[in-house]
């Protein structure tokens, strides 16, 4: 439009001078010619608009916004729309205790209850985007700051909201997964009747009191130390039920033996025996036992 309001100043200015004749005069057919060029170069910029890729233009003419939005690439356009482009891409937010980490310095981290009356920090980030369709309406009901107005708070809200209905403890263990999807139900609707879509919400970290901390860490230790000792327990019982299944087998085999070992049997090996003690060259003293069994007893002898 800068192009346009200066060639109509030269126009009218070289219409001014022309009546009063003068040099201007000789050059006035020069003067016309630039003022047109200066307008139609002016209109030409200002009807062809570029919007950026991932981005949405937002037509407002006379500070009213108009419905429907450019889409990314050049497009032609009433050369007194203003245009204001939105991005469409994900964008995403974060609190965080850590300095510089978040979108504010500092610890920006959400202070919530829980229900049983602690006071929870919670680190998190939102991923979303603005629908494309919706972008006037955003623009005309929050703004371009709608980080601020609708990102922050809404998020913050669910999250208190979603604390409430869980202890400390289970926040951090056991329902921390139930306590993310309550949240993001939460966000996700208060996002939604306002045009904006929630991609992704990350529970980055949750910080429990101090005295909840050490309450966890005592009763991780307690089951570790249940664990250990029931291992303990374990492996005595085995290791008595292998010496019972020993003794057993030793049992069994002494019987078997004691079984087999008949009188006639004993006689026959003690026969054999005496045969080979006769047959040998070396001296010795022979008694017989007394006894159904009459096994040989050897007092003495060398080889």
């Amino acid at each position: 439009m800068f192009l346009v309001i200066l060639g109509i100043i030269v126009l009218i200015i070289t219409i001014s001078l022309s009546k009063q004749g003068g040099v201007v005069t000789k050059f006035k057919t020069l003067f016309f010619g630039g003022s047109v060029v200066l307008i139609i170069a002016g209109l030409l910029f200002s009807t062809v608009k570029q919007i950026n890729a991932g981005h949405v233009g937002v037509q407002v003419l006379f500070g009213k916004v108009q419905e429907g939005v450019i889409y990314e690439g050049l497009s032609i356009v009433n050369p007194l729309f203003d245009i204001k482009q939105m991005s469409i891409q994900t964008q995403s937010y974060t609190m965080s205790g850590t300095f510089d980490e978040g979108e504010k310095r500092g610890d920006d981290a959400i202070r919530v209850l829980s229900n049983d009356g602690l006071e929870v920090g919670i680190d998190l980030t939102v991923l979303y985007r603005i629908v494309s369709s919706d972008a006037p309406k955003i623009y005309r009901d929050i703004g371009l700051d709608y980080k601020d107005k609708v990102i922050r708070p809404i998020t913050r809200t669910g999250i208190r909201e979603s604390a409430s209905f869980f202890n400390a403890i289970d926040l951090f263990a056991q329902k921390r997964e139930a306590f993310s999807a309550k949240i993001r139900e939460k966000i996700e609707a208060g996002f939604k009747s306002r045009g904006i879509i929630l991609e992704q919400m990350l529970v980055r970290d949750i910080k429990l009191p101090l005295s909840v901390r050490e309450s966890i860490e005592r009763k991780i230790t307690a089951v570790q130390d249940a664990q250990r000792m029931e291992f303990v327990l374990q492996k005595e019982q085995q290791e008595a039920e292998r010496k019972r299944v020993e003794a057993k087998g030793v049992a069994d085999a002494q019987r078997i033996v004691n079984e087999g070992l008949s009188d006639r049997i004993l006689q026959y090996e003690a026969i054999k025996v005496q045969k080979e003690l006769v047959n040998s060259p070396n001296s010795k003293i022979i008694l017989l036992g007394g006894g159904k069994n009459n096994i040989p007893f050897i007092l003495g002898g060398e080889k």
